[in-house]
């Protein structure tokens, strides 16, 4: 077996893709990966190497109309999670990098969030909106034990009073939350959890380096019980992989404290497709065929699907299932909650840095 075809375990990505944007590309040739055999050296190192940048702005505004978020910021783009499904891999190409393994091995780091948050903050033009941490990757991935960004970044939404949820599927969120405890007595602060699966085999190999099934349901029941209002995530649904979990892990969620439940069907845009058939030919070769089959099926026969409020949901029978389920769920696990909305009102009031006593 040559290396390009061994499972390469603790990765989502099994090789590197073509850049779209580059017109030259590059690949092993099976000469060198014969020396790298003599010689007892691998091909390659597998190691994660971070990078800082430098962006001149951290909030964007979001103008997808299904995404369900109006700005977001990142304060990194590329994640060490390594989620095989994941949407945000794509961008990582207008970095210069590969969607495969590169968006799971160069983690580009934005020291200067914080300051570029504080600097959007006090802007006279702007108006409290909620902002939404992990639009595109995740703020809690690996990096930030070593970085601590997103701590950085709560403490400058805590010292402005201003709305900010987080979407992640890293326990590591409840070392901040003494700042999310103070955001909460405000109103301040929603988290969104993501749960794809119960079973641990399956998030092994879905979600390589997050945070354990278990722990995750733990963060939700911790989060929770400190008053800090938790919307769980099932994302995405994978046809053949997931879909038969869907009201197990509602009720797991509910059980947990979570006041409501989101799903989407998962879609395979750009360059993920070739990236997951890669992957699961590898990693679940008896279903592959009959799993990607599924994806097209909710997807008007293909694997990608960019149109709107379609491309989320998926269509067909399979996606209607699925649709149902989460009906069905949410009326079981979810009927007498409601997640609450955000706090808008006491920006204005903490815009200059601190609360105005004299006007």
């Amino acid at each position: 077996m040559n290396e390009e075809s061994q499972y390469i375990k603790g990765r989502g990505a099994q090789k590197n893709m073509h850049n779209r944007f580059f017109a030259e590309s590059y690949e092993m040739l099976d000469d060198f990966l014969n020396y790298c055999a003599v010689e007892g050296d691998s091909a390659d190192d597998n190691k994660t190497s971070f990078l800082e940048v430098f962006p001149k702005t951290i909030v964007n505004k979001v103008e997808s109309p299904d995404v369900g978020m109006g700005f977001s910021m990142n304060s990194y783009q590329g994640c060490e999670h390594g989620c095989i499904y994941c949407y945000a891999r794509n961008s990582h190409e207008y970095w210069g990098y590969s969607a495969g393994l590169d968006f799971e091995r160069k983690i580009l780091v934005k020291k200067n969030a914080p300051q570029l948050l504080e600097e959007k903050l006090k802007s006279k033009n702007w108006k409290a909106h909620t902002i939404v941490m992990s639009g595109n990757t995740d703020c809690y991935q690996p990096a930030e034990r070593k970085f601590e960004i997103t701590r950085k970044c709560l403490e400058i939404f805590l010292k402005y009073r201003h709305p900010v949820a987080i979407i992640t599927k890293n326990s590591m969120i409840t070392r901040d939350l003494d700042i999310l405890s103070e955001l909460a007595k405000d109103n301040l602060i929603g988290v969104n959890i993501s749960i794809t699966s119960l079973s641990e085999k399956t998030r092994m190999l879905l979600e390589p380096r997050t945070a354990t099934i278990k722990k995750r349901l733990e963060t939700v029941k911790l989060l929770s019980e400190n008053g800090i209002p938790v919307n769980v995530m099932l994302a995405p649904i994978i046809p053949g992989i997931n879909s038969h979990e869907i009201l197990p892990m509602a009720k797991a969620a509910s059980d947990a404290g979570a006041l409501s439940m989101a799903y989407n069907v998962v879609r395979l845009n750009g360059a993920i497709g070739e990236i997951f058939t890669d992957w699961i030919r590898k990693a679940m070769p008896d279903r592959a065929d009959k799993v990607l089959h599924q994806i097209a099926e909710c997807h008007g026969g293909t694997l990608n699907d960019s149109r709107w409020g379609d491309r989320m949901r998926g269509e067909g029978e399979l996606a209607q299932m699925i649709r149902s389920q989460v009906t069905l769920a949410r009326k079981k696990y979810f009927a007498e909650k409601q997640f609450p909305p955000l706090n808008k009102s006491l920006y204005e009031q903490y815009k200059g840095g601190q609360l105005q006593l004299f006007v």
